[in-house]
């Protein structure tokens, strides 16, 4: 695989330049960081969020964990982690587990930490482990300018 073609399509609609930054398989986005020699804090890790009414996409650092008692409070909803079933149904074109941080493509709603904001560049998942995409942090904003924003993440 190498970029979702959701995400694909999604960022070559959007007019958005990026690319591809290859690396060795890695589990998590932390190690995906590692791997591809980028910074940790740059790269966007999203957790699948289950509440009442559906679904929410949290984007946070790599570098950081999601707090799930100050995002129950932004999004207002009881809420709790989507199971590995929900996730692989909502991403469908993407490797378990690589979940891209654009919500768009997939109809789910994003919350975006605000340590992500003003960064001059962000990596994401690009839908298999094997792969980030990069963009200009002045597109990642753009991209997520009618997301909620909010300070929910703790430093792992």
């Amino acid at each position: 695989m190498t970029i979702a073609s959701r995400i694909k399509d999604y960022l070559d609609s959007s007019e958005t330049f990026y690319e591809t930054v290859p690396h060795p398989r890695t589990a998590t986005s932390a190690r995906s960081a590692e791997a591809a020699h980028v910074p940790g804090d740059g790269v966007a890790k999203s957790v699948v969020i289950h509440h009442e009414e559906g679904y929410v996409l949290a984007v946070v650092p790599s570098t950081c964990r999601v707090d799930l008692r100050t995002l129950q409070e932004v999004i207002d909803r009881r809420m709790g982690l989507a199971s590995e079933t929900e996730v692989e149904s909502l991403f469908d074109d993407c490797d378990s587990g690589a979940v891209p941080a654009l919500g768009a493509p997939y109809g789910v709603p994003m919350v975006i930490d605000r340590r992500l904001e003003g960064q001059d560049a962000i990596w994401f998942e690009g839908g298999d482990h094997k792969t980030l995409v990069k963009m200009s942090g002045s597109d990642f904003d753009r991209l997520t300018r009618n997301c909620k924003h909010a300070s929910f993440s703790r430093r792992a």
